[in-house]
């Protein structure tokens, strides 16, 4: 991008840059907190979770300190959670082993549990003034329209020419706030979808504006058919208790809590794929009841319809095999454990009863 279309873009920026509560007192903490909870979370979604984490975690120190289950007590809707999990294990590589500070340099940085290019790049040149570039999905879309990138985008050779053009023209010692500028252009003017081109800064030389290609651009791969997987759970019940278990520490929702079970496989049926997830996984067999509530949840790459059930046991105690650990929890206790989004919603389902507590089936 030419200096004056840089100066354009910044000039810009000084009068409509959004006010967001991680630019107010901007650190190296709170940088690196806000551009990992803005990965592929729109802004609005991420201001109460920053505001409540900052509120909690003020300090690097004081996340290094935190068990990890107070880290995903705190996230937990925002999603994506190898990102709390990685933000805790940086800070407490960040404490032990660099004193205290955050390295400056992109290499360094991403070094670090959780910090990719894009990441590294925001937080070298917005905390610490250095001249890297950044390339998130405003940035991404800003730079295809600008320039009438034909590659695909999110393609080997996309992202190569986005990068370029993101490091070539990086206006010196104004990177933090040149990356910032393209970041809310994209969020304000340059949308996804209908762009305001009439108010943007840079239309006289965006060269899909020029073409009236700017709906086009970036352009985009063919998608894959997205997985559908059906799930059952069960709600086991002894006492005023209920059965939650924690799953392992990596993978999807991993340190997370749930009502256990698991994927129905070609050839079954809901309660012989249940009894069976829950044979492997606990050790135990129980006894399916009721149909308590069907859930259904969108991942990144897949989605899931779960059928939950009211169950009891039936003879053995449960032992740990795939889970973590496992607890008997009333209720209102359920709350303490960080839960993905379906397993939030029969909790609360659970909690929100008019009796104290269902009847075993």
């Amino acid at each position: 991008m030419s200096t004056s279309l840089a100066v354009r873009l910044l000039n810009w920026y000084q009068e409509h840059a959004r006010c967001l509560p991680w630019r107010e007192h901007p650190n190296p903490y709170t940088v690196w907190i806000s551009e990992v909870m803005l990965q592929q979370t729109r802004v609005e979604t991420v201001i109460p979770y920053y505001e409540r984490w900052m509120e909690r975690f003020p300090t690097l120190a004081s996340l290094a300190l935190a068990s990890q289950q107070e880290v995903l007590t705190v996230w937990e809707g925002l999603g994506y959670y190898s990102r709390p999990r990685n933000l805790h294990q940086a800070a407490q590589i960040v404490m032990n082993e660099l004193g205290g500070k955050l390295p400056q340099d992109v290499r360094h940085l991403r070094r670090l549990p959780g910090i990719g290019r894009y990441t590294a790049g925001a937080i070298a040149s917005i905390a610490f003034g250095m001249d890297e570039p950044a390339l998130d999905g405003n940035i991404r879309r800003v730079l295809a329209r600008v320039f009438d990138v034909r590659q695909p985008a999110r393609s080997q050779a996309g992202e190569k020419r986005l990068w370029e053009l993101a490091n070539a023209h990086l206006p010196p010692d104004q990177a933090g706030e040149y990356n910032q500028a393209l970041m809310d252009l994209g969020a304000l003017i340059c949308t996804p979808r209908q762009p305001n081109c009439a108010e943007c800064p840079l239309n006289n030389t965006c060269k899909a504006f020029s073409l009236g290609v700017q709906a086009e651009r970036p352009v985009k791969l063919n998608k894959e058919p997205v997985p559908h997987y059906i799930v059952s759970s069960a709600i086991i019940q002894r006492d005023e208790q209920v059965l939650i278990a924690q799953r392992p520490p990596h993978g999807l929702l991993g340190g997370m809590w749930e009502f256990p079970g698991g994927k129905v496989e070609p050839g079954e049926d809901l309660i012989s794929a249940l009894k069976r997830e829950i044979r492997e996984e606990l050790g135990i067999d129980i006894e399916v009841g009721s149909a308590y509530g069907i859930y259904q949840h969108a991942y990144t790459h897949f989605r899931v319809t779960l059928h939950a059930f009211l169950c009891k046991l039936n003879g053995s105690q449960p032992h740990s095999i795939y889970h973590t650990e496992f607890t008997w929890a009333k209720p209102p206790s359920l709350k303490n454990y960080p839960m993905g989004k379906i397993d939030r919603q029969i909790s609360n389902a659970l909690l929100n009863l008019q009796e104290t507590f269902i009847s075993a089936p």
